[in-house]
């Protein structure tokens, strides 16, 4: 008698779960507005960062965050953050469940630190201000903000490390804290830089340079002559704190904003809905959508 093989006749493989590894930035602090003011700033906090990416590590230090576990044919919200203009906090990115919030703004000459310069990273602090540290980043998104003891900014937080105190090691602005590098989209990209703070145009050595923005899209600081930089936009960069002194001023620059990036098999299809702007590449066995602006929903099939 011949053999029987046994199975199911027309049986089907299991379905495949849509696992999303997301990695969510929102907008970064831009630095202060110095006309009513004319004192040197510090930097803007990056966006605060948040990555479920395996082996990488989400802003202030911290882990991956598990990925999701979504539903097909099911609505899920994104939001991206616009980056802070001059003396505003950054704006939350949302995708899903996961919410990344703004980078802080800095603060000026006499002023109070506040809670629109704290944020996923905070902002630095600002030369004379009435607090002498920088504002507080968010745990699992990013840093504090630097310092300064006396003249020109501290550098804004950054997703990786804390924004530097000014005047440290050298008469300047402190440089902004860097951000965070992830290979999400298969090539490895630093964002979340924190800004560099202002200088001091009439400081203890003449005019020093500001502070140098973190790597990760932070911008420089200002100083005499030279203007400050915005933070990079799809990195949630801090912007450059402002400079000046007297009757005299460079005004700070705006942050960067944010960005949700999405990866996913590629078994499964995704729609991008009205409102949102992005797109989608397919690396190895994934698929990998950018979305760079807007608000709106995404659904997979």
């Amino acid at each position: 008698m011949a053999g029987v093989i046994s199975g199911l006749i027309g049986s089907t493989a299991p379905a495949i779960p849509l696992i999303v590894q997301y990695l969510v930035i929102a907008g970064g602090g831009g630095g202060a507005n110095a006309s009513s003011a004319p004192r040197a700033s510090g930097g803007g906090g990056a966006g605060g960062y948040r990555s479920s990416v395996p082996g990488e590590s989400s802003g202030g230090g911290a882990s991956a965050e598990s990925p999701l576990t979504l539903t097909l044919n099911q609505a899920y919200a994104i939001t991206i953050g616009g980056g802070g203009a001059l003396s505003t906090k950054g704006s939350d990115s949302i995708f899903s469940s996961i919410t990344s919030i703004g980078g802080g703004t800095t603060w000026l000459y006499n002023q109070t630190k506040g809670a629109i310069h704290n944020g996923g990273s905070g902002g630095g602090a600002g030369e004379f201000a009435s607090n002498t540290t920088g504002a507080f980043g968010t745990a699992g998104q990013g840093h504090d903000g630097g310092g300064t003891p006396g003249y020109n900014g501290g550098g804004g937080g950054g997703a990786g490390s804390v924004g530097v105190n000014a005047n440290t090691p050298t008469n300047k602005g402190g440089n902004g804290g860097a951000g965070v590098s992830s290979s999400i989209t298969g090539s490895a990209v630093v964002r979340g830089g924190g800004g560099g703070g202002g200088a001091d145009f009439d400081g203890p050595s003449g005019s020093p340079p500001g502070g140098t923005g973190g790597t990760g899209g932070g911008g420089n600081g200002a100083r005499s002559g030279t203007a400050a930089g915005a933070g990079s936009d799809n990195a949630g960069g801090g912007g450059g704190g402002s400079a000046g002194n007297g009757g005299s001023f460079i005004n700070g620059a705006p942050g960067g904003s944010g960005v949700v990036i999405l990866r996913y098999p590629a078994s499964f299809n995704i729609t991008i809905g009205a409102g949102l702007t992005g797109s989608t590449t397919t690396v190895g066995a994934n698929r990998v959508t950018t979305i760079t602006g807007g608000i709106g929903n995404v659904s997979w099939s």
